[in-house]
């Protein structure tokens, strides 16, 4: 077969982009039209960016845990001062720290700094902890968060704010899981985990569905600057991609449970990002995070077209490294290793730590679940699970750790909360 004469039949012809932009400039499109008009609620893109921008700033914020939670704000000054004080280990010092003498001599591969990130954030008081620790030990706080938690329970008691601002404040980034999620009673004929096959063709975002996840979307990025959610389906993929389009900041990151699992199917995303993308080759798309069964080959070959598409330093890789104990992975899982081997040439990677380390999850009374994520705050408390549930976080941040000093030790580098490790 000659590869080059059957290569060029699938070059997409102008004349199908055409086709395309037809579809999306009818003014009789109903889907379009139906797109515009929940962008209309909250203004023109010009005010729905002003608001977000009013909304994230750190005294804004302030205002609002302030409304909420009053309480919280002497934790979030207790961690400014930190940050001022320089209390947090620089990076040269951990790198001292693992490696000795040796760490003056060893040239670091900061151009492919892995993103050590952590899932799930799921309550304000868990930062101080956090940082009290680092501190205590000489250790690292993670430069990316994932939230699962129920927005609308968060906004009332103050954790929304509050866990904004943490994130301005120590240099980190974070998403947020929108209450559209389509495990929300979207699907009529569905309930929770005992009818969890039901979901097996994809988190459901049925019907109208769609435009009530972005109109959820618009409204938390104009009242609390939440600039980055989660993304399970692909309507509301491309609800935000057309938001992007339009001028508005937005961004989301792909979730695990969207199941990418091959390069065909992260090229197929891709396509649309570039599609939709601005003239200045940026997307809404900022994260991707693989299904637990890929493997470096699939990274690998991902990593080639995510270059050639100009996204090798927007769209990042977002892999586990560790999973929960129970009840999304087959236990043992532990991808460090492959990590190791991928980090000193495929860029733009972070580590997701959804899990503690193994001989450490498999002993605790209440070892980490991802079905915790969905639970009431106050049901949490009455069970006696809070405690737990907060143990199961700081390990999380000690696996972390561990991948840390695991690059470190290969002459690997790795970004973590960039206001406190300098």
């Amino acid at each position: 077969m000659e590869h080059n004469k059957y290569r060029e039949m699938l070059e997409i012809r102008h004349s199908r982009l055409d086709a395309i932009n037809e579809v999306l400039l009818d003014p009789n499109s109903k889907i379009i039209n139906a797109f515009l008009d929940v962008v209309a609620k909250y203004g023109t893109p010009e005010e729905i960016n002003r608001k977000a921008a009013e909304a994230r700033k750190l005294e804004n914020l302030y205002a609002k845990v302030q409304e909420k939670k009053p309480e919280f704000i002497k934790d979030l000054d207790w961690l400014k001062e930190q940050r001022e004080a320089k209390r947090f280990i620089p990076v040269a010092e951990y790198r001292q720290q693992v490696l000795g003498d040796t760490a003056r001599n060893t040239k670091f591969a900061d151009e492919f700094a892995v993103t050590l990130e952590v899932s799930a954030l799921q309550y304000f008081p868990w930062v101080r902890e956090m940082a009290e620790c680092a501190i205590q030990n000489r250790t690292l706080v993670p430069g990316r968060f994932i939230k699962v938690r129920k927005m609308k329970e968060q906004e009332e008691d103050g954790d929304l704010p509050a866990i904004a601002a943490a994130m301005q404040i120590v240099g980190a980034s974070y998403v947020e899981t929108l209450d559209t999620k389509g495990t929300d009673g979207s699907n009529p004929h569905l309930n929770g985990p005992e009818t969890i096959t039901g979901y097996f063709g994809g988190i459901g975002q049925p019907n109208d569905h769609a435009l009530k996840w972005l109109d959820e979307s618009l409204y938390y990025y104009t009242n609390y600057g939440v600039k980055s959610v989660l993304n399970f389906n692909a309507g509301t993929i491309l609800l935000a991609f057309l938001l992007y389009k339009l001028g508005i900041d937005n961004e989301f990151k792909i979730s695990v449970f969207f199941g990418s699992d091959n390069p065909y199917h992260a090229f197929w995303i891709m396509l649309a990002a570039k599609l939709f993308s601005r003239d200045d080759g940026t997307s809404p798309l900022i994260g991707f995070n693989w299904s637990n069964s890929v493997n470096n080959e699939t990274m690998e070959l991902t990593a080639q077209f995510r270059k050639g598409l100009g996204f090798e330093n927007v769209i990042r890789f977002e892999h586990h490294i560790t999973e929960t104990w129970k009840s999304i992975v087959k236990q043992p899982y532990d991808r460090r290793d492959e990590l190791v081997q991928l980090a000193d040439h495929v860029a733009n990677i972070a580590a997701k730590h959804e899990g503690g380390e193994i001989e450490v999850e498999q002993k605790l009374p209440h070892p980490s679940d991802i079905l915790d994520y969905f639970r009431e705050k106050k049901e949490v408390i009455e069970s006696g699970d809070w405690d737990a549930m907060r143990q199961n976080f700081m390990e999380k941040v000690a696996a972390a750790n561990h991948t840390a000093r695991a690059l470190t030790e290969n002459g690997l580098s790795f970004i973590a909360a960039q206001n406190l490790h300098r």
